[in-house]
């Protein structure tokens, strides 16, 4: 058949009848009309069929003879001849459906997408976040026949805390003497799971390299992402003390002890009232097997040896142990020697707290009499006692001696016994005698 007869061929029921370009082919060709009337009108024209003819030859090169299930199409192979039918607008545009695209979507911060059809038609784009992040918004959008895509763009948002590991919690002794101990530690393993970045890390405690109290130390160390995330973790510092039973005072003593007194390297010492003498250890050591060294001494009340050979032995007796409060009269029937002895012996309570012993000389050669309570002194030594002091026989007068032999005050009348107490309370008393009278503040009253 030429190429140029019967192209186009009208029959009834607005079909279109095609005949192929050239014998002995398959390749087809389908052109759908919406309506007879348009089909007939475009080709009364000889302009419209000259372009029709110029318009299959152009595209013959792209026909193929491959037919698609869906397409409308069925293969006649003995006629090979397409039969096309009239299809309704809406149908005629779903063949033009590949040609529709979306924009590209941009990429989200901290995620990515992919997509079923690149931006196609009907491609479906699902979004995704990175580790440690989040998607708040539409998961999905689809590529719609306006070419716009559905729903709004995500975001990836950090909502997830740091991961926080502090160090293991921890037990130490506290050193002798002491009552703390250093406690060191490595800092916290602190990760952000979002993007790395930690922007903070407090502590709440001491530093590490502190000295601790005795007991148990909570260390919590809090760290923050960029997104102000927190995280938190936490261990015990504990301290603890050896420590030994509580010694108790001797009879007619007391004790002083450093640091707290019964912890692992304090040391306690023993000390007697006025009147009375330690016998034993003077001090006691607390171990680290928590039990005190040594055996406990006792207070036995102070024997005077006054079968010295001079006043400097007899004195010598007294230091660092005993003040000395010597009271010289010319004769036994002196006022002022009768008042002030009845008023020290109404007050050996508060002298023996004070560790006041009393000497008396009173008399004239040969009568003179010398004597510490009812221990007679032979008269050398009560020669040597006046002369060393500086005591005259003629008057009343009295001298006040501190532990450590001096003279500290002088008296030429009476005084009472609350006088004497203030002075040596406010001048003479160690610290360790200080602290011990205000225990004893009431024990007199």
């Amino acid at each position: 058949m030429p190429a140029s007869s019967h192209f186009w061929e009208f029959i009834a029921g607005s079909a279109l009848k095609v005949i192929p370009l050239y014998p002995g082919t398959s390749g087809h060709i389908a052109l759908v009309l919406s309506s007879e009337a348009s089909l007939s009108t475009m080709m009364t024209s000889p302009l419209t069929q000259r372009g029709a003819l110029s318009l299959l030859l152009l595209l013959m090169p792209a026909v193929t003879p491959t037919w698609y299930a869906g397409s409308g199409y069925s293969p006649d192979e003995s006629y090979n001849e397409v039969y096309a039918e009239e299809v309704p607008a809406a149908r005629a545009r779903a063949l033009d459906y590949r040609e529709i695209r979306c924009h590209t979507l941009p990429f989200i911060t901290s995620g990515t997408y992919t997509c079923t059809n690149g931006m196609l038609l009907d491609s479906r784009c699902d979004y995704s976040c990175s580790s440690g992040y989040h998607l708040e918004g539409d998961r999905s959008r689809i590529c719609m026949e306006d070419g716009r895509w559905s729903g709004g763009e995500p975001v990836c948002v950090d909502i997830d805390p740091p991961k926080i590991r502090c160090p293991h919690s921890r037990e130490k002794m506290a050193e002798p003497e002491k009552l703390t101990a250093r406690v060191y530690w490595d800092p916290p393993l602190v990760k952000d799971s979002a993007d790395g970045t930690i922007t903070r890390v407090t502590l709440r405690g001491p530093e590490p390299g502190s000295h601790f109290p005795e007991g148990e130390h909570v260390i919590r160390y809090t760290a923050y992402d960029r997104a102000y995330n927190r995280a938190s973790c936490k261990f015990i510092v504990k301290v603890q003390v050896r420590r030994c039973p509580i010694l108790k005072p001797p009879q007619h003593g007391y004790l002083t002890c450093s640091s707290a007194g019964d912890n692992y390297g304090a040391i306690c010492e023993y000390h007697c009232d006025g009147g009375y003498e330690r016998q034993g250890t003077p001090s006691r050591v607390c171990q680290s097997s928590r039990q005190w060294s040594g055996t406990p001494p006792v207070c036995t009340p102070m024997k005077i040896n006054v079968n010295v050979n001079s006043a400097a032995g007899l004195l010598d007796q007294f230091y660092e142990k005993q003040r000395l409060l010597i009271v010289s009269a010319p004769d036994p029937s002196n006022r002022y020697y009768k008042m002030q002895i009845s008023m020290l012996q109404q007050s050996t309570c508060g002298l023996d707290l004070r560790h006041v012993t009393i000497i008396e000389l009173v008399g004239q050669p040969p009568q003179e009499v010398g004597r510490i309570r009812e221990q007679q002194l032979s008269a050398g030594i009560i020669e040597e006692l006046r002369q060393f002091q500086r005591l005259t026989r003629s008057y009343f007068n009295m001298v006040l001696i501190d532990k450590q032999g001096i003279d500290r005050e002088r008296y030429m009348e009476p005084v009472t016994p609350e006088e004497i107490f203030t002075f040596i309370d406010d001048y003479l008393l160690s610290n360790e005698e200080l602290a011990r009278r205000v225990e004893q503040r009431d024990l007199c009253e």
